[in-house]
């Protein structure tokens, strides 16, 4: 029979390194003022180089599993969110061993900036068919380790950062997911890449092979804020639409944080006041598939985020890849 969500706890994880816009200034031509006006963001977190993105991934993960005050053995599946693994065959296994979850699969999904709701939606299906009970979602990313640091375009513009939901079967009277939308459009991948490096070398006479290796962060800005402000509020309208769910009826509108003037214009798109839109971009950055589960872990912990609140939750970027969700908060804090 099929099965209700709950969403039940909730973790994060920063690197300990601050770099603000004035430190950020000493490396390329920018400064506070210009990246605030642009962006709205104030400072980032910047991994050492012996931070691990698995390590930052059992963070958000063993808080979140504290919140819902469940033993690591009862967990079915371990799903991460993440574009840079330290390990390209995947780091959730790693995630798996850490947490001493034994009983517990694990994989690494990716699609960029929308990896977490991607993932978050994935792992709702094993609850929602009843295959599975009790399920950890991982969004964590490191893009500090790949952007171009001399091209003040982009670097401004991420930092690094992991957070976790626990999400649990419950019946269907209960169900906290009320709905989703997922899509994609690879015509238009080249607008946000990081792609293979093109490096031709001979292995033996008449075949040749490629290094392995990859070029930093690649961005049309434009064309990615257009893509935002165009596919954002259409898919979440669609689902607002399709549930019969009013945008004043919802309590915070949580969007993936990369750009403060993509934010505001969705939320004028619907008429919500911008303080319901969640936003920590001042202080993290864009963390990729981390800004989401980053963002609701601390509106949850600082007492924003009240069981049984209706949140509209949308991720887009690279891929280019969107989607947006429909879902209420129903841990335990």
């Amino acid at each position: 029979m099929p099965r209700g969500i709950a969403l039940v706890g909730s973790g994060s994880a920063t690197p300990s390194q601050k770099l603000t816009n004035d430190q950020l200034g000493l490396r390329v031509e920018t400064n506070d003022s210009w990246i605030q006006s642009r962006t709205g963001i104030s400072e980032r977190r910047v991994s050492s180089p012996a931070e691990k993105l698995s390590v930052l991934s059992y963070r958000a993960a063993d808080s979140a599993l504290n919140m819902a005050g469940w033993d690591p053995n009862s967990l079915d599946l371990i799903v991460l969110a993440t574009s840079t693994p330290d390990d390209l065959f995947g780091s959730a296994p790693q995630v798996q061993a850490r947490l001493g979850a034994l009983n517990a699969a694990a994989f690494d999904l990716t699609a960029a900036c929308s990896g977490f709701l991607f993932a978050f939606i994935t792992a709702a299906q094993y609850l929602r068919n009843g295959s599975m009970k009790r399920v950890l979602v991982i969004g964590a990313d490191q893009l500090t380790r790949w952007v171009d640091w001399d091209d003040r375009k982009s670097c401004v513009l991420f930092g690094d950062g992991a957070g976790a939901v626990a999400l649990e079967g419950t019946d269907l009277e209960n169900d906290g997911l009320i709905g989703y939308k997922l899509k994609s459009d690879g015509s238009r991948g080249d607008c946000l890449n990081l792609n293979q490096i093109e490096n031709s070398l001979p292995l033996v006479p008449g075949i040749s092979h490629q290094k392995g290796g990859f070029l930093p962060i690649q961005m049309n800005g434009q064309e990615v804020y257009k893509f935002a402000v165009r596919e954002v509020p259409s898919i979440l309208d669609e689902l607002l639409l399709v549930n019969k769910i009013s945008p004043d009826s919802l309590d915070w509108l949580l969007l993936h944080q990369a750009n403060k003037r993509i934010l505001d214009a969705v939320a004028d798109r619907f008429s919500i006041p911008h303080e319901k839109v969640l936003s920590n971009l001042a202080n993290y950055g864009n963390t990729s598939a981390a800004t989401i589960p980053l963002m609701l872990d601390e509106a949850v912990r600082d007492g924003r985020v009240k069981p049984s609140n209706l949140i509209a939750c949308s991720g887009f970027g690279a891929g280019l890849s969107w989607g947006a969700a429909l879902f209420r908060w129903q841990g335990r804090l």
